[in-house]
């Protein structure tokens, strides 16, 4: 089982890095994951792990729509999907980007309806949207409405019907939830490990042109989610948070030491895959802060 989804900020590339942090057995027989994205860690988790409970949430509703309708409706969506596959692939370039235009405004109209049949086409449209748009990427305008151009991909995989179906049946356990990472409190506890990932800080003023929904995560939001930590650490949770590392732009920059101060901080190397200028893709060094 891997992600369904591309989402920048992946973890699959850090997965061997996360993996370390482990704390399985022990007591710790729980899992919590706030800030779910692509959940390549989650995934990981589910493919090794029989635990007693799972709990996994994003704010963005439209990706949490889709979990659950992976879930919940997989026949339709599979449906859905597969009839979008066979219809786009075989198009020329110039139709190709007819169709996605015409399924990109598709999916901003049904944005705003919480009807459960067209949760079931919100779900396919957004997994089609991101097997064919630029990079994978999903990013929203101020009002909310996805704006990624189409990509340049020759032959993507829209359906990948194998790898849905499995997923489908791991969900079926997992709690999942729309809404701040601050609703997991009355999930987390002593027997828990929390992973952590929510938007990064941005490295410069200029790196910031990801937007995964309407709200912007800034520095007063990472000293918030740093409190939230702490009274998890109180709990005697497991956690562990990734972000940006601030020194690779600017060595003085002790920004997470001093709101992690109670926690340990471990470097380590990634590489930045989307960004919209190729030059700028390549090794950089992220954060693993964790509370042992």
């Amino acid at each position: 089982m891997k992600p369904f989804l591309k989402w920048a900020g992946g973890k699959g590339q850090l997965l061997k890095e996360i993996e370390q942090y482990y704390p399985f057995g022990n007591g710790i027989t729980k899992y919590a994951e706030p800030f779910v994205g692509g959940g390549a860690v989650l995934f990981d988790i589910l493919n090794h792990y029989e635990l007693e409970a799972v709990y996994m949430s994003d704010i963005n509703a439209e990706l949490i729509n889709a979990y659950r309708m992976i879930s919940n409706r997989i026949d339709e969506v599979v449906e859905l999907l597969s009839t979008m596959q066979n219809e786009y692939v075989p198009m020329e370039e110039r139709n190709r980007k007819i169709y996605y235009l015409a399924k990109r405004s598709q999916f901003n109209d049904l944005k705003i309806s919480c009807d459960e049949k067209i949760n079931i086409e919100k779900a396919a449209l957004m997994i089609f949207l991101n097997k064919t748009c630029f990079n994978g990427l999903y990013r929203v305008n101020r009002k909310g409405q996805f704006n990624v151009p189409i990509g340049a991909y020759k032959n993507p995989l829209i359906c990948d019907e194998t790898n849905l179906r499995v997923i489908s049946e791991k969900l079926k356990k997992v709690i999942m939830v729309c809404g701040d990472y601050r609703k997991s409190a009355d999930f987390i506890d002593q027997n828990t490990f929390v992973y952590i990932d929510p938007p990064y800080r941005p490295l410069t003023n200029t790196a910031n042109f990801t937007a995964y929904t309407e709200n912007a995560f800034n520095d007063k939001e990472q000293i918030k989610l740093a409190q939230f930590v702490g009274e998890m650490d109180q709990k005697k949770a497991r956690i562990v948070v990734s972000n940006s590392e601030p020194k690779n732009s600017d060595l003085e920059d002790d920004f997470f030491e001093n709101i992690y101060s109670f926690c340990n901080i471990k470097r380590v190397e990634a590489t930045r895959m989307i960004n919209s200028n190729s030059k700028a893709r390549g090794k950089i060094k992220e954060l693993l802060i964790s509370n042992f």
